[in-house]
């Protein structure tokens, strides 16, 4: 797995020029069973992977935290939502709350999340390869498979299981 992680950024860039292609032709001729094809390759994959083993999303990226994220995750460390915006985060370039820092300040040393029964929608449905209209976010997707081992086994997969000619 560390040595798979460590290539990931490469191999994505590699790739990348041949998924966005894939992904332009899947947004123009989206074929109708699309989200349970994808749901299928999803759970093949997760049935093998084990986040805790990599937990890179956690490392390298922050998700964005909505409001009732903020309200929920506030109320399980006991403190206000104001408190909690304050410690740990921070409004980017698009107007969203997010991380101050990465790593993950909620991340332990053993890839666990602290908040993890409460953490952000973002967060739970990453890498969102299991998601409804799953070819309108491609653009995510994109960066995913630079981030998540899975996302990357996913899409190549999806490649060629739903395959353009």
């Amino acid at each position: 797995m560390n040595q798979f992680l460590k290539d990931l950024p490469k191999k994505a860039k590699e790739k990348h020029s041949e998924n966005k292609k894939y992904f332009a032709k899947l947004r123009k001729r989206t074929p109708k069973n699309i989200d349970y094809v994808m749901q299928d390759l999803h759970e093949a994959e997760f049935a093998n992977t084990d986040c805790l083993s990599c937990a890179n999303c956690c490392k390298t990226t922050g998700p964005l935290f909505t409001n009732s994220d903020i309200e929920r995750i506030a109320k399980h460390l006991r403190c206000k939502p104001q408190i909690f915006i304050k410690k740990y985060l921070k409004i980017d370039e698009d107007n969203d709350y997010v991380l101050q820092q990465v790593p993950c300040t909620f991340l332990a040393a053993d890839n666990y999340c602290s908040i993890y029964e409460v953490r952000p929608k973002a967060c739970k449905e990453f890498p969102h390869t299991n998601r409804k209209k799953f070819q309108q976010i491609s653009s995510h997707t994109l960066k995913n498979v630079a981030i998540c081992p899975a996302a990357y086994n996913i899409v190549e997969a999806m490649k060629k299981s739903v395959a353009f000619k």
